[in-house]
């Protein structure tokens, strides 16, 4: 071996590599960004469950049966209904988990010696959710039961053995009874494989024009960036659509997963989904200067998809500055809208706010890229 030539190749690798900067920020950028999101997001520990109260009883003892929720780590309280219709909007639309039911007879029951029957409804969409507001709500009425036991039993001066009243929660799971994890995954492996699928699609579309040399061909024509990044789109629109379709029918038969809502509209919104999963990568193809920077871009954007979208892991159980970070992504919507669908039956009154973030999304991704590569025409 020359000595001197294998310095020489040495010397020159570190050149070329000191001249792509992007190469040099990956090796930070991405542990920094993994511990971050592996360290917050990772969690399966749900608390602080968002929960409806329809009190129909409003008395002292009815007050300090929901503060027992109140005061625990596992639900907030948010909304004090005055219907049963009113909760059932309330966990169709996703703003609670929960929702606890006091019966008008509550305090009546207590003074009587008899056990009023309360009852907690749960959204069963999400089962690790499910079964943390479950277990948990089961053993604060348990405990507050047995509270109540003592006292009555220590004002009459009787033994434990005794007679004495207590509470009886009733748990009833919505959407998904069995807590089946299928149900939760597989609207969300829907999601989750179409924008991969769709971003990588076009996510080399202007690089290979880039590294082979015919980008110069089309910016000597008359071709406005606006009518070469939709253009350029148009066919891959309908290679990911027939790629979700396939995803979404393939999904539903194997797992044996029915969409309990309208299918016509899950393939509209899907089919909106796709445009804004391309636009993502089309963006992607602006900015990257070779297909191993469309890839590693590519990689740091779909990452972030999976732990933060809530397709993994409970959206309730991360930290609320890692939560934020989660509506910055398409998937995040998209995966409202599969559920809602497929699950709970819901329909656009519930979902046009998510409907309405992937037009933003669609909107403001292709202006980007349209305006990005007329700067590279310049």
């Amino acid at each position: 071996m020359n000595f001197q030539r294998f310095l020489a190749i040495i010397k020159k690798e570190f050149i070329q590599i000191s001249r792509d900067k992007f190469s040099l920020r990956v090796p930070i950028i991405m542990p920094v960004m993994m511990l971050i999101l592996f360290g917050y997001a990772v969690k399966s520990d749900v608390d602080n469950i968002t929960l409806a109260v329809f009190d129909q009883n409003k008395s002292q003892e009815s007050r300090e049966y929901i503060d027992k929720f109140k005061v625990s780590s596992y639900f907030i309280p948010e909304y004090q209904v005055s219907s049963e219709n009113e909760l059932v909007e309330l966990i169709e639309s996703g703003k609670v988990k929960a929702g606890l039911l006091i019966p008008p007879d509550y305090t009546w029951q207590l003074k009587r010696n008899k056990t009023p029957q309360t009852q907690l409804i749960i959204d069963g969409a999400d089962p690790t959710t499910a079964r943390t507001a479950m277990n948990s709500g089961i053993i604060i009425s348990q405990m507050y039961s047995l509270e109540q036991k003592q006292k009555y039993l220590s004002k009459r001066g009787l033994s434990g053995i005794q007679s004495s009243p207590g509470i009886n929660l009733t748990t009833k799971v919505w959407y998904n009874p069995n807590m089946e994890s299928a149900k939760f995954n597989v609207p969300g492996l829907i999601g989750l494989i179409l924008q991969n699928i769709t971003v990588m699609l076009t996510a080399f579309a202007l690089v290979r024009e880039k590294e082979r040399g015919t980008i110069e061909q089309l910016i000597v024509t008359p071709i406005k960036s606006s009518e070469l990044i939709l253009g350029k789109m148009i066919p891959y629109i309908f290679i990911g659509y027939t790629g979700f379709l396939f995803t979404f029918v393939l999904g539903s038969v194997i797992f044996n997963v029915p969409v309990a809502g309208s299918i016509p509209l899950l393939l509209i919104l899907g089919l909106l989904f796709v445009i804004v999963a391309l636009a993502m990568g089309m963006l992607i193809s602006t900015v990257a200067k070779n297909q191993l920077q469309a890839m590693q871009i590519t990689i740091i954007i779909i990452l972030p998809s999976v732990l933060l979208s809530g397709f993994m892991f409970p959206r309730a159980a991360m930290p609320w500055i890692i939560n934020a970070i989660g509506y910055l992504l398409p998937l995040t919507y998209f995966l409202d809208i599969a559920r809602g669908i497929i699950l709970k039956g819901i329909g656009l009154n519930y979902l046009w706010p998510n409907v309405l973030a992937l037009f933003i999304f669609m909107i403001g991704l292709l202006a980007i890229a349209t305006l990005r590569f007329r700067k590279t025409l310049d």
